[in-house]
C-alpha cells in the first residue's frame, strides 16, 4: 500500500491518538513508589512557593474532609484517603468510568526542611496546605 492511501493514514493516525491517551493515562494515574496493600490512585497536586510560605493545594473532587487524613514529616508530606464510588442504578449501563475511587495516597518531598503547617482548609473539592517556612538554624561546634 501506498503512503498516501486514505486507510493507511487514517490506521496510522487512530494509533498514534491512542498512543497519546494511554502517555496521559500513565501520566495522570501512576502508581505510587511505596508499597500499599491496596490498590491507589494519585490525586494532581499544585505547589506554590513564595519567599515565606510553601502552598500546596490537592484535587480531591467527591472526596468526604473526614476521609483524608494529612501527615508531616521534616521535609515530606503525606495526604491520605478513600473516594467512594457512586452507586449505579439498577439496570444501568456504564458507557465510560474515568473518574477514579477508592484509596488514594500522595507523597510530597521537600528538598529543604524547616517548614511548618500553618493551615489545612478543605474548600470546593480541593485541600489547601499552607506551610510557613522556618529560618535554617545553622548549628556551630566550637573546637
Amino acid at each position: 500500500m501506498a503512503a498516501t492511501d486514505p486507510g493507511t493514514l487514517m490506521w496510522a493516525r487512530a494509533c498514534e491518538l491512542i498512543d497519546r491517551a494511554e502517555r496521559l493515562h500513565r501520566q495522570f494515574f501512576q502508581p505510587t513508589a511505596a508499597p500499599v496493600r491496596d490498590l491507589c490512585w494519585q490525586p494532581p497536586v499544585d505547589i506554590i512557593e513564595t519567599d515565606s510560605e510553601l502552598l500546596i493545594g490537592v484535587a480531591l473532587p467527591g472526596v468526604d474532609s473526614r476521609a483524608v487524613k494529612v501527615t508531616v514529616d521534616s521535609n515530606t508530606v503525606m495526604v491520605t484517603g478513600f473516594r467512594r464510588a457512586n452507586t449505579l442504578p439498577r439496570g444501568s449501563r456504564v458507557h465510560r468510568l474515568e473518574i477514579p475511587y477508592g484509596r488514594f495516597e500522595r507523597q510530597i518531598t521537600f528538598p529543604a526542611s524547616g517548614l511548618q503547617l500553618g493551615q489545612a482548609e478543605f474548600a470546593d473539592g480541593c485541600l489547601m496546605l499552607k506551610f510557613s517556612k522556618q529560618p535554617l538554624t545553622e548549628e556551630r561546634i566550637d573546637v
